[in-house]
């Protein structure tokens, strides 16, 4: 899927003031006077035009960038090096405040930090930082939390030599023995599968290429390991099972998907009885299941697919518990004989609401814990196994994120969840299901003395074009008036049925406190009010994304929030291709944009079935091919409809090695808008050549990339300090 980067849903702008004025002209001596030029502005980088036409159901549009394309081509390069030097002399002026911004963002950071332990067959995990390093430390203790440190992995190490690193898959054999771990040292999610004996420190032969990142389960022998590979489009297509220490090569193909539409994942549930495949499309699943104890046999279907039926699978005892859609579109929960799981044998547990989307859920020896967004709002049920009897978890916020967290012992009472929320820093809980009662294990420390009080949220309903009601969450610090005078970030997403939830970012107090109120757009396509929400904006229903973000924003001026003179605006990813969408239907609303590795050329690339992802979209935007399909994709496309108007200041940012989002799209779209635009105002395009989809892999890099984006934020919108 083309996601966000993780900070998509973490709120952050921040306010600067504005590069000083040009010295006034002198004099120069001797008579007669000279006035000295004014500093010339840099001149942006301007790509040729080669003339590509494509005809698609007798339609032919002008591609005249598709030579971007050519990743190797030298033109490709030194174009994109153009446009990073144009970049860096027009943001030359706000170095300091981007110093500024670095300094106060890390200023809040606890840099030497631990997480919360959790216990995992008699030995605690936790992953800790050290100030000055890159990337988490991962460890364990053995027993109890004063044993000796053992240090599992540490990228701080492994990562020398790479300008990128990210650990995938990360899982340890049931005798604490082996750990299964792949890294991506490219950006390009390439991730190689590695075998570490944690009693020697040694590697094994393994080295596994072209795996699912973050996939992958031992057996109960500690010595067979399956996992995932991927084809030539980066969809995870084959299963395999591996005998630690032996040649790779020779490892068993246990199953292979053929549909296009569908990707593979591997799991080993709570209980740790079963291994499961889980092959699944944007509509539909379906999963397979073996016992971990039986390696060698063969994996069994729970119910054969039928299209439109998504389930997904857990184990507790004799019976398996089902998540399906069957019988409603925000789904029930049922359970089936292990034995004999087929759907004619499925006994509902928890009947399909309308208003209720049942999420995720976890399995432990008593209890039951279900994660549910009802009305928007999440929510935790609770369910005794013996008794049956049910209760959810109160939490007092009107807007927050709550989900399980590390629960990674099938006999215990405990659960344990996060929570967060525009003004909470995150918060990590044990929850004793038995007595109710919960322990704050820790909460986000926030250096420099952090006062909630300080801020006020509000949740909001805004009128879509069509009537609907979308909600909205807003931050900002106390004694905002509503005068139309306050500089506003609206952020949104609404795509892959995924929800926009209110994060705590600590970033985000440094626009805060400059009196930048922040906004979040529940729009329809993301998955806020469960599947409907999705449902109402995918496919040929997508342009209610973009009407229900324009009237929202629209919605925020009238209500006095901000103006359109002081209205930025954000997205990344697909949330890119909202920023895209809008600013082609509304340019005028937007003071600035900025566009994170967005997903803006969609026609092209949903025509392209060798491009990683595509085939596996068509049923989130729809397929080209067919021409009702096209010329509905047609309509929004902001590549396509980019046309000669004026547009705000704009800055879009993306990686070279992106795998989800190829970088020419971005590329493409900043060349056609700075041919055709009418406007003065900046347009800047910064390209990460050694990043990801989510920009760098390394903490401090990161927020250096933070910190210019805010940069370039506040002085579009003129906020003194």
């Amino acid at each position: 899927m083309r996601l966000s980067p993780l900070f998509l849903a973490a709120l952050a702008v921040a306010c600067a003031t504005p590069p000083p004025p040009a010295p006034a002209p002198q004099a120069a001596p001797p008579a007669p006077s000279a006035t000295a030029p004014a500093p010339a502005r840099p001149t942006p980088p301007v790509a040729k035009r080669l003339p590509h036409p494509v005809t698609q159901h007798g339609d032919t549009r002008q591609d005249d960038y598709f030579w971007l394309r050519e990743k190797e081509n030298p033109e490709v390069r030194a174009y994109l090096e153009a446009e990073a030097a144009y970049t860096a002399q027009v943001m030359k002026p706000t170095e300091a405040l981007q110093q500024k911004l670095y300094a106060e963002m890390l200023g809040r950071i606890q840099q030497t930090d631990l997480e919360v332990p959790y216990r995992k067959g008699g030995f605690f995990y936790y992953s800790r930082t050290e100030e000055g390093k890159q990337y988490p430390i991962f460890c364990r203790k053995k027993g109890s939390l004063e044993a000796p440190e053992e240090v599992l992995l540490n990228p701080n190490v492994l990562s020398e030599g790479f300008k990128f690193f990210r650990v995938g898959t990360f899982e340890v054999s049931d005798d604490g023995n082996l750990l299964a771990y792949s890294v991506d040292t490219t950006g390009f999610r390439e991730f190689t599968l590695h075998v570490k004996d944690l009693r020697t420190g040694k590697l094994g032969p393994e080295r596994i290429e072209h795996t699912a990142g973050f996939d992958g389960a031992w057996a109960a022998d500690n010595r067979t390991f399956f996992y995932a590979t991927e084809d030539d489009a980066k969809r995870s297509y084959r299963v395999w099972r591996h005998t630690v220490g032996t040649d790779s090569q020779t490892d068993t193909l246990v199953y292979e998907e053929k549909n296009e539409h569908f990707r593979l994942s591997v799991q080993r549930t709570l209980s740790n009885e079963y291994i499961l495949i889980s092959s699944t499309s944007s509509t539909t699943s379906e999963v397979r299941f073996l016992p971990a104890t039986k390696p060698s046999a063969q994996f069994q279907v729970v119910e054969p697919r039928k299209q439109d039926h998504e389930y997904s699978v857990d184990h507790h005892g004799g019976l398996f518990y089902i998540l399906t859609n069957s019988g409603g579109r925000n789904f029930r929960l049922v359970t089936a004989p292990v034995k004999s799981p087929g759907q004619k044998n499925w006994k509902e547990l928890i009947a399909h609401r309308p208003q209720v989307m049942l999420e995720n859920l976890v399995l432990f020896k008593n209890h039951l814990a279900v994660l549910e967004r009802d009305t928007g709002q999440p929510q935790l049920l609770i369910t005794d196994l013996k008794t049956g009897a049910s209760h959810r978890i109160q939490f007092p916020e009107q807007g927050y994120a709550v989900f399980p967290s590390s629960n990674a012992e099938f006999d215990t009472p405990v659960l344990r969840f996060q929570y967060t929320s525009l003004i909470t820093p995150w918060s990590v809980f044990d929850y004793d299901m038995n007595t109710r009662e919960r322990k704050l294990l820790k909460q986000q420390a926030v250096l420099g003395g952090y006062d909630a009080s300080r801020y006020e949220t509000e949740r909001l309903l805004v009128p879509a074009q069509d009537g609907t009601q979308v909600p909205v969450s807003l931050v900002y610090r106390k004694g905002l008036k509503k005068d139309g005078r306050a500089p506003l970030l609206l952020q949104g997403y609404g795509s892959y049925g995924i929800p926009s939830m209110p994060f705590f970012n600590s970033n985000a107090l440094s626009l805060l406190d400059r009196g930048v109120a922040v906004a979040v757009a529940h729009v329809r396509g993301g998955g806020d009010l469960g599947k409907p929400w999705h449902d109402a904006g995918r496919m040929r229903q997508k342009m209610n994304t973009f009407t229900d973000f324009i009237a929202v924003a629209e919605a925020l001026v009238a209500r006095g929030y901000t103006s359109k003179e002081r209205l930025a605006i954000q997205g990344g990813s697909a949330g890119g291709l909202l920023m895209g969408a809008v600013t082609n239907m509304r340019p005028d609303l937007f003071k600035a944009v900025l566009a994170e590795v967005p997903f803006v050329d969609v026609l092209n690339t949903m025509s392209d079935t060798t491009l990683p992802l595509t085939v596996g979209e068509f049923e989130e935007w729809g397929n080209p091919q067919v021409k009702e399909e096209y010329e509905y994709l047609r309509q929004y496309c902001p590549y396509t409809n980019v046309t000669a108007k004026a547009y705000p200041a704009m800055l879009v940012k993306t990686s070279f090695n992106d795998s989800q989002v190829m970088y020419w799209e971005p590329a493409k779209w900043v060349a056609k808008l700075r041919a055709l635009k009418t406007d003065p105002n900046p347009l800047l395009f910064q390209i990460n050549m050694n990043g990801g989809h989510g920009g760098s892999s390394g903490r401090y890099d990161s927020l250096k990339e933070r910190a210019f984006n805010y940069a370039f934020l506040l002085t579009q919108l003129g906020v003194e300090q």
